[in-house]
């Protein structure tokens, strides 16, 4: 028996030119692709660098900040060491994240009467945020000085809200400031029917 000897065909001039453009699109397509991917994992780990060290996200639970804040709002907070009266803070205590509104600097005296009203070094604190005044739970002796380095903070909805008023928590310590809320990121708008 005789093997039949295979011819080889050479490709033509075209067919050599169709591949190098295959080709050519195939490496250009992955080194598209792998510097595509590459840029998202860059902006990824500065996405999760920012959020962070500096401005840290978290979700409502509960109902201590209302009508200002209601449970699962999202809200972006910034890292800062100057706290001003009025601000809405996150504060840790133990282990847990509590969002409550800074009244006392270190050093104020505080005072709230039977109606619920604040006051500040004497002087009457206006709360347009907050919708019923009470005297809640409290178990502290007014006027009540800040202690050096503390703060007096206390939630919008003071009926139910557990805060400074209450020796449980009390005045809350720098080091325990997580952050202030810098703004509202979800839900958009206020929704009328809470």
């Amino acid at each position: 028996m005789r093997k039949k000897k295979r011819q080889i065909s050479m490709p033509s001039d075209e067919q050599v030119r169709e591949e190098r453009k295959r080709e050519a699109y195939r490496s250009r397509f992955r080194k598209t692709l792998l510097g595509t991917v590459s840029v998202l994992l860059v902006v990824a780990a500065i996405a999760v660098l920012i959020s962070t060290l500096l401005l840290p996200v978290i979700q409502v639970a509960g109902n201590s900040m209302e009508p200002t804040l209601y449970d699962g709002d999202i809200l972006v907070l910034i890292r800062t060491g100057k706290y001003n009266r009025g601000d809405v803070c996150c504060i840790s205590w133990q282990n847990k994240k509590l969002l409550k509104r800074v009244i006392g600097l270190p050093g104020d005296y505080i005072t709230i009467d039977e109606e619920g009203n604040v006051f500040v070094n004497d002087v009457l604190l206006d709360e347009p945020y907050v919708s019923d005044k009470d005297y809640g739970e409290c178990d502290i002796d007014f006027p009540y000085q800040v202690p050096d380095g503390k703060y007096f903070v206390l939630g919008d909805h003071r009926l139910t809200s557990i805060d400074s008023r209450s020796s449980m928590i009390g005045c809350i310590e720098r080091e325990q400031m997580i952050g202030r809320v810098l703004f509202k990121a979800w839900p958009l708008f206020k929704k009328e029917n809470r």
